[in-house]
């Protein structure tokens, strides 16, 4: 390692890991640090994401695809079920191998890639300015200088905080998740399960996405509100028992996912914030994977050009928000409003919303006109839902990752 970088990036997630690609190939040196032994692990996260999403930053590789999605369930409290069926709807991933390659890209477009490499704290110029970071490595205490610094280090991001951005998250705009990978259930191969009902999910919903042999991500989000009063964990465990009595657990994640808008600020001189860090998830499915790709490559584009241009100044870097809100920032904001109107809909008002789709003819059941009967008494939130489907990279239903 070198004393002196252009952007140091902390953490090696789709965020960071798509930051350092592109401001590598942007010309700007990088250093990339991950806090875990392994890229990519543990996993917690879904591993689901819309195909249109991916292919917008990668082409879908055989390497790290579990399994391809052509469906969806979407399933009422009264166990009715809505299918809706597009052979391009998305992929399951392995998100270790994903992750791994994605900071491989990083590696080959001229990053440096560290991991074991907590990060402790920020250091600070002139004026305040972010100039570097110091973290410890095995043991040793180290600090390195930088023009810009990328927190990129999820929900809980403190590497925001350090540099004097407010990141806290209301109860209500945050889920709390737990998800099982399960082996020996039967569950449809290419198709992923979406289980709404205040009752069973409140604030949220449980899913079930098959990676393929028997197996799959069986797991539950449920706004914070109600996470106080009866733990996630709890009401996946009855799921499970009812569903999958036979089933074995692999492996237990939990986490938290953001599901508000972008954070008021995500730049300031000599500082950017991405992906979960920065509260780009998409706000009513939680999904986050697609989301901090395309913040990682606005971010590290508009960092190499800040390096070229020898202006790191919070006015500069303000050109990534720009962008950032330009692509996906405003469709979050109407996201984030039909969150708000969904998650206040009773059981019996998602009963009725499955009852009425499913009298439709079966070519006309679509995500659309989901929302239409969902919110057929908010017609100014249905134009805006309508603009989203047809403008946003992320899709509205992006599935939870």
């Amino acid at each position: 390692m070198d004393d002196q970088y252009d952007v140091i990036i902390i953490g090696a997630g789709p965020a960071g890991s798509v930051t350092a690609w592109h401001a590598s190939l942007g010309g700007a040196k990088v250093l990339l640090l991950e806090k875990d032994r392994d890229i990519g692990y543990p996993v917690r996260c879904a591993e689901g994401v819309g195909a249109a999403g991916l292919q917008s930053i990668v082409d879908p590789d055989s390497r790290w695809i579990a399994n391809k999605i052509k469906g969806v369930d979407l399933i009422s409290p009264h166990l009715k079920t809505i299918h809706i069926l597009n052979e391009d709807f998305g992929f399951v991933l392995n998100r270790k191998i994903f992750d791994n390659f994605l900071a491989e890209k990083a590696a080959k477009a001229g990053a440096e890639v560290l991991t074991k490499a907590y990060a402790e704290s920020l250091c600070f110029g002139e004026n305040g300015r972010v100039n570097g970071v110091v973290f410890s490595h095995f043991g040793r205490r180290l600090s390195l200088r930088a023009k810009i610094v990328v927190g990129a280090d999820g929900v809980e991001s403190r590497v925001g905080r350090w540099a004097g951005i407010r990141t806290q998250l209301k109860m209500k705009d945050i889920e709390t998740c737990v998800q099982y990978t399960m082996s020996n259930i039967d569950v449809k191969p290419d198709v992923c399960e979406f289980h709404f009902s205040r009752e069973r999910s409140p604030g949220g919903y449980i899913w079930i996405f098959p990676k393929g042999d028997g197996i799959a991500n069986v797991g539950i989000g449920i706004s914070g509100e109600y996470a106080r009063y009866k733990s996630p964990l709890r009401y996946l465990e009855k799921f499970v028992q009812e569903h999958f009595p036979k089933g074995s657990v692999l492996t237990t994640a939990v986490g938290g996912v953001p599901v508000s808008v972008t954070n008021r600020q995500i730049v300031k001189d000599g500082f950017m914030l991405v992906g979960d860090a920065a509260h780009q998830a998409n706000p009513i499915s939680g999904g986050g994977i697609v989301p901090a790709m395309v913040a990682g490559k606005l971010a590290g584009k508009v960092a190499a050009e800040a390096v070229q241009a020898g202006d790191v100044s919070q006015s500069f870097l303000e050109k990534y928000e720009k962008q950032w809100y330009r692509a996906e920032g405003r469709t979050q904001k109407i996201m984030y409003r039909l969150k708000e109107a969904v998650y206040k809909l009773t059981d019996d008002d998602l009963n009725k919303t499955a009852d009425a789709v499913l009298s439709l003819p079966e070519e006309k059941r679509t995500m659309v006109s989901v929302f239409k009967k969902a919110l057929f008494n908010r017609p100014t939130l249905i134009l805006e839902a309508l603009k989203v489907f047809k403008t946003s990279i992320t899709e509205v239903f992006d599935p939870l990752s």
